[in-house]
């Protein structure tokens, strides 16, 4: 993912979903990853981009996990979709929810993406803004590329064309992107199984980790018996 950890950046860099799964699948070519299909797996972001992957390159992929993903279309706005348009009418940039730059926006983002209320002391509130403001303008500039017209519905123009076994996991509070995504991606995927989790919000593998593992384990576990008894067969 783009600016995550050690990823390189640079201002030349397509940051929209297309030129993200298009880069990917460069390091993927590169290093032979698809000798044989694999499993990917996304959250938010990175859903939108693990989505759109499969479906331009069906042949790589063997099953596919995506975690709360972005890229949907919805009927209805929901309060931070429509706090979001707000902020671009308004050119507010320097407010966007999830790219803080207080011990207070932090304590705010972490409640907005997360059911389960962390107590986290000041101290470490600040530690975190300070290890992200000097990258706060790219992450500014990845997420305005993400949410305009070219990438915002980009797994929704694509998921018809998702023919991997699909798990989508979702936290039932998430206030980031709505659950009812869930049920419009298990209606546009054939071979779909949905885990929708109690108590918990968008970042859910900080939230329920040991259950996304497991959910993930058993998932592999049952699409690799299923393919492993069509060999007998």
């Amino acid at each position: 993912m783009p600016g995550h950890e050690g990823t390189t950046r640079s201002p030349l860099d397509d940051l929209s979903i297309d030129g993200q799964v298009k880069r990917i699948h460069q390091f993927v070519e590169c290093l032979k990853l698809n000798k044989k299909p694999f499993h990917l797996m996304g959250t938010s972001m990175g859903g939108n981009v693990a989505g759109v992957y499969a479906a331009y390159y069906p042949s790589d992929i063997c099953s596919l996990t995506l975690v709360c993903p972005a890229g949907l279309q919805y009927p209805t706005d929901n309060q931070f979709i429509q706090r979001l348009r707000e902020l671009q009418e308004s050119a507010a940039v320097e407010k966007i929810p999830l790219i803080p730059s207080t011990p207070e926006e932090m304590s705010e983002m972490l409640q907005l993406c997360s059911y389960v209320r962390f107590k986290v002391p000041q101290q470490i509130l600040q530690g975190l803004v300070d290890v992200r403001i000097p990258h706060n303008s790219f992450y500014r500039k990845l997420f305005l590329e993400i949410i305009n017209e070219k990438s915002r519905y980009s797994l929704h123009q694509n998921m018809d064309k998702i023919k991997a076994p699909t798990q989508i996991i979702w936290g039932k509070q998430d206030q980031v992107i709505d659950v009812s995504g869930a049920d419009m991606l298990a209606k546009s995927i054939p071979s779909c199984q949905v885990e929708l989790l109690e108590n918990c919000g968008h970042s859910v593998v900080m939230e329920r980790p040991r259950k996304t593992a497991k959910l993930l384990v058993d998932f592999l576990a049952s699409v690799h018996s299923t393919d492993n008894n069509k060999k007998l067969d």
